[in-house]
């Protein structure tokens, strides 16, 4: 069969996705999109379209799996995707994905089925970015939930739909400033931006393909993409500062005292609109726990054991972009052990925020004791570790 291109474009911005998704519908011919919406779920369905730049092409329904609007989507789209590159005359798939969709799971779910991804994009007003990163309210309260289940919230949604795609298809936005443009470069420092032309201003009949179209065609790795998001070797953003936004990348190789550390979490989650990374607790010296921020809300979660905490014939067994990452950061003493948080946000209060975390650190004499001592810390983080 011949090859299909599948474009992923997801997003919170409702309107800068659908910009983002009809600037590639009038630039790649023979191009078009398949979308799902969720918000029929209620009814017990989820409602599909395939639309090309003339309009409406086909439409249907998919029931719901397990009371589960996402699960449908999951069941739907690679089938759907495979009737398109089947019946031919086909170059580009755009999956619009809707709202609170995240790309990651749905670029996995594609490539799993044969197809290939060849972009992933997420839409992005700049103007929205740090009301989204702020907003603590659960997406069941907005009407965004993709399954009765869902427990996320706006903020951490946004973060991840804005962190994974390696390509930023950027709205104009009149109402951004200098200082929303830096806070979304410093949170994303990596991705390749690209503006959505306006649609209003007349295309030529036969033209060159745009900037973001030739994003969305350049190519996909999802195994890199996954392995940039995980917190043992994420591509975490470098230290800046610039137009009222900084980026504090704090690093140290002393284990966090549990209490003291638990003790300043409301502080440190509220110190930047968003913040991230790996941490190490001194009464579980072997577990690498991840950090994770945003909304006034901290999610953290155990990612397994240090490497330094493994024997050498497991090494084998773990992918080489990680190990590539410890053999780079690695302790004579501690391996790859040690803290990487990094916290970004307008008026960011640096020197307190370093002084706070460093305050949470084992002292002289703690330290001293070894790990035997500081297994026997107080479990502080049990409950949240759900341990």
């Amino acid at each position: 069969m011949p090859e299909l291109s599948v474009v992923i474009v997801g997003g919170l911005h409702a309107d800068a996705r659908k910009e983002a998704v009809a600037r590639l519908l009038t630039d790649v011919p023979d191009s078009v999109v398949l979308h799902h919406d969720l918000s029929t779920a209620t009814a017990g369905t989820v409602v599909r379209t395939i639309r090309d730049a003339t309009g409406i092409v086909a439409a249907g329904e998919a029931p719901l799996v397990n009371d589960c609007a996402c699960c449908a989507l999951r069941e739907d789209l690679v089938p759907e995707l495979l009737r398109i590159r089947d019946a031919g005359g086909t170059r580009m798939a755009i999956v619009e994905l809707w709202d609170s969709v995240e790309p990651k799971a749905m670029a996995e779910v594609v490539t799993a089925g044969g197809l290939t991804v060849t972009g992933v994009l997420t839409a992005v007003d700049p103007a929205l970015v740090l009301p989204y990163l702020g907003n603590g309210d659960d997406l069941a309260e907005r009407g965004l939930a993709a399954a009765a289940t869902d427990q996320r919230t706006v903020a951490d949604t946004f973060a991840r739909q804005l962190e994974y795609a390696p390509v930023l298809a950027v709205a104009a936005s009149p109402e951004a400033d200098d200082e929303d443009r830096e806070l979304l470069a410093q949170l994303h420092p990596t991705a390749r931006q690209v503006p959505i032309d306006d649609l209003t201003v007349p295309a030529p009949r036969r033209r060159p393909p745009s900037s973001l179209a030739r994003a969305a065609l350049a190519g996909f790795d999802v195994e890199a993409a996954d392995a940039a998001q995980h917190p043992a070797c994420a591509l975490l953003p470098a230290d800046a500062d610039a137009h009222g936004v900084a980026t504090l990348v704090w690093h140290r190789r002393r284990p966090f005292h549990p209490e003291r550390l638990y003790a300043a979490l409301e502080d440190l989650t509220c110190a930047a609109a968003r913040s991230r990374g790996r941490f190490w607790l001194a009464d579980k010296p072997d577990v690498l726990l991840h950090w994770d921020a945003a909304g006034g809300a901290l999610c953290v979660e155990s990612a397994g054991p240090w490497l330094a905490s493994l024997p050498d014939a497991a090494w084998d067994m773990v992918p080489p972009v990680r190990r590539a990452a410890a053999a780079l950061d690695w302790h004579p003493e501690h391996g790859d052990c040690c803290q990487h948080l990094v916290f970004t946000s307008p008026a960011l209060d640096r020197d307190g925020l370093e002084q706070l975390l460093e305050s949470c650190l084992l002292t002289d004499a703690e330290y001293a004791a070894g790990r035997a001592a500081w297994k026997q810390l107080p479990p502080a983080f049990d409950t949240l570790l759900e341990v």
